[in-house]
């Protein structure tokens, strides 16, 4: 069975609850972001469920465990990825975990230390 006919069921992790199926065409990956029901969530984990046919084990459906994602005020998207802090700021670090290299965990706005690129 290819991937882009499997269907993929989400699941909230917290609390435990069904939210529906999706068909897939690509592969999520625990940390992944996808839209479902204009919600944003992020993929905590990936199970595969499998189903005895004919003696064989067949890939059957796909169980998406995630959890609700809500972004912060300063976030942005560059090349397909969520990026926090001021993207035009040299010291940006260009990731979603981290806002800056200099002051990872300040606003850009109060930054003494920002240069635009």
């Amino acid at each position: 069975m290819e991937l882009n006919s499997l269907s993929a069921e989400l699941i909230l992790s917290d609390p435990l609850f069904s939210l529906g199926y999706l068909s897939l065409d690509w592969h999520p990956e625990p940390g992944a972001y996808l839209e479902f029901g204009g919600q944003t969530y992020v993929v905590l984990e990936r199970r595969h469920r499998y189903l005895l046919k004919s003696g064989r084990y067949q890939l059957h459906k796909i169980a998406l465990y995630v959890q609700r994602f809500d972004a912060p005020a300063d976030v942005s998207v560059l090349n397909g990825r969520w990026v926090i802090g001021d993207i035009t700021c040299l010291y940006n670090a260009r990731s979603e975990l981290l806002r800056c290299a200099i002051n990872p965990s300040g606003s850009c706005d109060r930054c003494v230390h920002h240069q635009p690129l």
